[in-house]
């Protein structure tokens, strides 16, 4: 008894830190204000797509940073070369170029003419680019007496690792300087970094600003003992030539401001120099009286003044045809410096504020609908004992916005998604449990070990049912972006705190519940009566026991093969509906109220855009723009985002009063990752779960199930090219979920299977399916009911944000089902009656038989 209470107050310890962790999101302010703040501050964060606001995904421009590397170099090593009197000539400098969607370095070619100097190459190529551990930044390879460079693939690694760590402070300030209110900015895969900007719905300012490299180098003009010259342009189209070698680098700068001048009342940047750039500037600006200095930014000559004199006090200024909004913006991201590579937005989601809380509205009012009806019907079927399961999935529930709340994670759409799901496939967990007792409540236990025995022959399913959920679900934690990520790590904390509430919580409170009743109970022969459930869903489902699942089999599977051809029909025509996730291009759900259709097609054409289609979307006024990836040159990522500031100025000026609701571009460097990616997961997921049922199971029971599962995915998918739902990352977190839902349901009607057969290995193979599942009928059925009832009120009322999760998820439930039932029972009869016919047993025996097989050998 002191253990069991020890064990209860752990449990209550565990529910009371999870309810405290969740209580400060529904406290009342008047109530926080009174608490400390370290605990009220702790609350979840909305996502973009709930509150409004812009995400931005910048991608790096590797090929400028590796051929800046690569300049620098080569540059050293042949000035250090000219000084040893090594002759070379130079052949060939390639630029950096893609592979898949990766760059990699060029080479700098160069022949030498006497062969003799190859040592002397080597030894000078690793003492300018020796590295801090020992290695060389530059790999040098000799053929004859031809030397080809490139940059080391260990150096390339760091180098990019280290300017995105150095972009992400950039950037991180230059947000900061503009006031922003909490920007994210954080490093996102190898090569890009991720800014969310909670509020703002309108990014163009921000965009120009990160666009923007403002890496400023100052350059004299070229004479006649200049070693390399370029050719640089001003804005108005002339042209200078200035020495290659930076005479000064930007990075002096400490502060910049964007003024009026007090000599010609234009705008200019003044800038002011550290110590070391001072003093430089001073001794070059000395010693260069007469020439000409040009300060170059970001690849374009903004002022290019005669030195008449010394400069001293590291005080400049910049003039040029700046505006004095211009100036300002140069002015602070000089004060911030410079990226130190190009970035570029290859990804650009915006969501209005508007709909942003109509999101929030629709999500917890669809959410409260599905719980409770899950609720409801908990209770209905099961009176007194659903009630309890009932109290322990709103336990459940609690524990996992406690937790994401401890995480310190974020509330997006796809994640309130999650939590319905969540409850639908968690209250699996207790209608296994409580059908178990009552199987063993029909064979006559008294009620406590009727509790005790249905919770231990439960515990295994539960166990092997969510673990299968959970490897689908950390794919989409693995590969999805941050909405899908949310998603998945709701279902997957779900699962894991329903496995408590479930098993430990739920078995306490029902122990409890018999022990109290038992104590008011002075009759000995009443204690010892089993527990008594009744309600019609159970005499239905009871008086529908004895079914031959087996007796169509070959029409059932028939009809599921046909189905799934049909499909795969579908598939290729029409085939899916993708959206810009998998596309690329751009889709702008706007509200115009003084543009009709006709009006609004006239002003996109009138201003060059020709591609882009028109579509009413919902209320009056309210339309839905899609363009293609546009083709241009290489630039694509920048192409599609100038597109869209393009389009929504064009509108802007035709209506003034039009609000853009929501925009989605994605570049096809994403759109092709994110194809890439879903198919890998798909594939992973159905390979992870094969090896985990082979290992819990045997061959042919684990090929029974997966096959079952790929005839469900099929015709989901043959669902979403017959419907016309938008394919996209939500659709793919669809189709993982629904293989999570769909495995588990099949483990349960499996592990039933094996069960039987180990009780009685001599009965025919059909009559232990059968038997198997039906005793899991009830399970089957409830199960389905409460994840439908979870879903519907988010698929019928949840708008089109979830409509590629909750539509598809409804069918999925559907078709999962029925195929528990009749494919899955249909394939392992025949792969069981195929290996019966080769003389192998169903099973492979238990470590317990095999002992006891040896023992009686002599």
């Amino acid at each position: 008894m002191a253990r069991f209470s020890f064990r209860g107050l752990v449990y209550v310890l565990i529910v009371m830190l999870g309810l405290l962790s969740a209580a400060p999101n529904i406290l009342p302010q008047s109530i926080k204000q009174q608490l400390p703040t370290w605990y009220t501050s702790s609350t979840l964060s909305l996502g973009l797509d709930l509150q409004g606001g812009s995400h931005l995904l910048l991608a790096a421009d590797t090929n400028a940073l590796f051929e800046k590397q690569l300049n620098s170099f080569s540059s050293d090593l042949f000035t250090a070369l000219r000084s040893q009197n090594v002759r070379y000539t130079k052949t060939s400098h390639s630029l950096t170029h893609k592979t898949g969607s990766h760059s990699s370095p060029g080479s700098v070619v160069f022949t030498l003419r006497n062969p003799d100097d190859v040592r002397k190459v080597k030894d000078t190529a690793y003492q300018i680019s020796a590295q801090p551990s020992g290695s060389s930044a530059l790999d040098v390879t000799i053929k004859q007496n031809t030397v080809t460079l490139t940059l080391n693939e260990l150096y390339t690694e760091q180098l990019i690792k280290d300017t995105l760590s150095r972009s992400v402070e950039v950037v991180r300030k230059r947000l900061n300087e503009t006031g922003l209110t909490e920007p994210s900015v954080t490093l996102q895969g190898k090569d890009a970094i991720l800014v969310q900007m909670p509020g703002m719905s309108d990014p163009t300012q921000v965009k120009k600003l990160l666009g923007t490299t403002a890496q400023m180098t100052f350059h004299w003009a070229a004479n006649s003992q200049s070693e390399q010259v370029m050719n640089k342009q001003d804005m108005a189209g002339n042209t200078y030539r200035l020495e290659q070698k930076v005479a000064l680098e930007g990075e002096h700068i400490t502060d910049a401001a964007g003024v009026l001048s007090s000599e010609t009342g234009q705008p200019v940047v003044t800038f002011r120099l550290d110590s070391a750039g001072a003093k430089q500037f001073a001794t070059m600006t000395r010693d260069n009286i007469g020439r000409v200095l040009a300060i170059v930014l970001d690849d374009k000559v903004v002022t290019a003044p005669v030195i008449n004199s010394v400069i001293p006090g590291g005080r400049g200024e910049i003039t040029g045809n700046f505006t004095l909004p211009e100036a300002g913006n140069t002015a602070l991201m000089l004060r911030t410096g410079a990226l130190p590579v190009p970035l570029t937005i290859i990804e650009e989601r915006s969501v209005g504020p508007d709909l942003g809380s109509d999101a929030i509205q629709t999500g917890v009012e669809s959410g409260v609908a599905g719980a409770l009806l899950v609720l409801a019907f908990m209770v209905a079927i099961y009176g007194r004992w659903g009630a309890i399961a009932s109290f322990a999935l709103c336990i459940n529930m609690a524990l996992v916005f406690g937790a994401l709340t401890l995480f310190g994670a974020t509330l997006t759409l796809p994640g309130i998604a999650g939590l319905i799901l969540t409850m639908g496939m968690a209250v699996d967990a207790n209608i296994l449990i409580n059908e178990r007792i009552r199987e063993e409540s029909k064979k006559g236990r008294p009620a406590a070990s009727a509790i005790q025995v249905g919770f231990d022959k439960a515990f295994a399913t539960i166990v092997d049912s969510n673990f299968t959920t959970l490897i689908a679900v950390s794919l989409l934690f693995m590969f999805g972006s941050g909405p899908i990520k949310g998603f998945a790590i709701t279902i997957a904390l779900g699962l894991v705190s329903s496995v408590f509430t479930a098993v430990a919580l739920t078995k306490m409170l029902m122990l409890r519940v018999v022990k109290s009743k038992q104590k008011n109970t002075q009759d000995r022969a009443q204690q010892r009566l089993p527990l008594h459930f009744s309600s019609p869903f159970l005499r239905l489902t009871d008086k529908l026991s004895g079914i031959n699942f087996l007796a169509r089999r070959k029409v059932a599977l028939a009809v599921s093969v046909v189905l799934t051809v049909l499909s795969i029909g579908l598939f290729a025509k029409p085939g899916l509906h993708y959206g810009v996730d998998f596309t690329g291009g751009t889709m702008i759900e706007l509200t115009a109220p003084s543009l009709s259709t006709d009006e609004l097609r006239n002003v996109i054409q009138s201003n060059g855009f020709e591609q882009i289609a028109i579509q009413e979307y919902g209320s009056e006024h309210h339309y839905l723009l899609r363009a293609p990836v546009l083709d241009s040159g290489g630039e694509l990522e920048n192409s599609n985002a100038k597109q869209t500031d393009a389009l929504k100025r064009a509108i802007s000026q035709a209506d003034s009063e039009v609000r853009f609701d929501k925009i989605d571009m994605v570049g096809p460097k994403v759109s092709g990752g994110f194809a890439e990616l879903s198919i890998l997961a798909l594939l992973i997921a159905g390979g992870g779960m094969l090896v985990y049922l082979w290992a819990r199971f045997e061959a042919h029971f684990a090929t029974a199930a997966l096959l079952t599962v790929i005839l469900d995915l099929t015709k989901t998918i043959g669902f979403f090219a017959l419907t016309g739902i938008e394919f996209n990352l939500t659709a793919v977190a669809a189709l993982l979920a629904l293989i999570g839902y769909s495995i588990n349901d099949k483990v349960v009607v499996l592990d039933r299977i094996r069960e039987l057969l180990r009780l009685d290995s001599n009965k025919p193979l059909a009559d232990t399916i059968n038997e198997a599942v039906n005793s899991t009928l009830s399970r089957t059925v409830f199960t389905s009911v409460t994840t439908l009832l979870a879903l519907l009120p988010m698929a019928i009322f949840g708008g089109d944000a979830v409509e590629s999760f909750a539509v598809p998820m409804v069918f999925a439930v559907v078709i999962g089902t029925s195929s528990t039932l009749f494919i899955t029972s249909t394939l392992l009869y025949l792969l069981g009656s195929r290996r019966e016919k080769q003389g192998k047993a169903q099973l492979k025996p238990t470590a317990e038989e095999i002992k006891a097989s040896l023992s009686h050998i002599p």
